[in-house]
């Protein structure tokens, strides 16, 4: 491992965000072994995984936002980067819901492709910007932890864009394809972020709140309420033991 902290972020970032891409494959992987998903083990996973996000937002992107000292005090990026990445998320949440109640169930799973395509963004932006933290602070694990967070996220991330599209008809290969391509947007955008925050070091507080309040707007919107649509107790059982999980590694190492 030496040799991947003697690199500098952007590569790093680069890095994290290959293996949180292959979480993404390896979940959308699962079509060509399955014809059907269980509900209660996808259930468990999407708990798992939002428990995870809610932690990782708050110990390792909004804790660093209000300990980075800057012009302003440490409250003004924090509170106005996290309802600008949280309000983004709504707003696009919300347009996309109203073109969904005309579309048909083939349409319903290319805008589920497409809202997922599009939350990656943030989440490659929020890896990005904790690495480049880290390479310019010298802790580099609330950063690892992070993409550790997002890449539980992508594993049955993939999995729910791949079966759905399958079920619609579509070929294993091109399911498999199209949900592998909706985590590929983290790559650039984790790359995209370490710049940024590396060249615009004011950009820091901004950009880790920012991605904080999209985190949680996509946890609140999109993977709780559809984990507990279906199985309550598993879904419960996953967030409490995804946040437990996150913040025991991120607090205790």
């Amino acid at each position: 491992m030496q040799w991947f902290f003697s690199l500098g972020g952007v590569w790093q970032a680069l890095i994290a965000s290959l293996f949180m891409y292959g979480m993404t494959a390896l979940g959308a992987s699962f079509v060509f072994f399955s014809g059907r998903l269980s509900e209660r083990l996808l259930s468990l996973c999407s708990g798992a995984a939002a428990g995870i996000m809610v932690a990782a937002s708050f110990f390792s992107l909004l804790l660093p936002a209000l300990e980075y000292e800057g012009t302003l005090p440490a409250y003004v990026p924090a509170v106005l980067g996290f309802g600008a990445g949280a309000l983004f998320l709504v707003g696009t949440g919300a347009a996309l819901s109203r073109t969904e109640r005309r579309k048909t169930a083939r349409g319903k799973n290319a805008l589920l492709l497409f809202a997922v395509t599009l939350h990656n963004v943030p989440e490659g932006m929020a890896v990005g910007v904790a690495v480049a933290q880290g390479a310019f602070s010298g802790e580099l694990l609330p950063a690892l932890l992070l993409a550790f967070g997002i890449a539980m996220q992508n594993f049955p991330e993939g999995m729910c864009v791949a079966f759905p599209l399958r079920q619609q008809g579509m070929t294993p290969k091109k399911s498999f394809f199209l949900a592998q391509a909706s985590g590929a947007v983290e790559i650039p955008s984790c790359v995209l972020g370490a710049l940024a925050a590396a060249f615009v070091s004011g950009l820091m507080p901004w950009a880790l709140s920012f991605s904080a309040g999209a985190m949680i707007a996509v946890v609140c919107s999109e993977l709780i309420p559809e984990c507990f649509a279906s199985h309550k107790t598993a879904a419960g059982l996953g967030v409490a033991a995804g946040f437990c999980l996150m913040m025991l590694l991120d607090v205790a190492l």
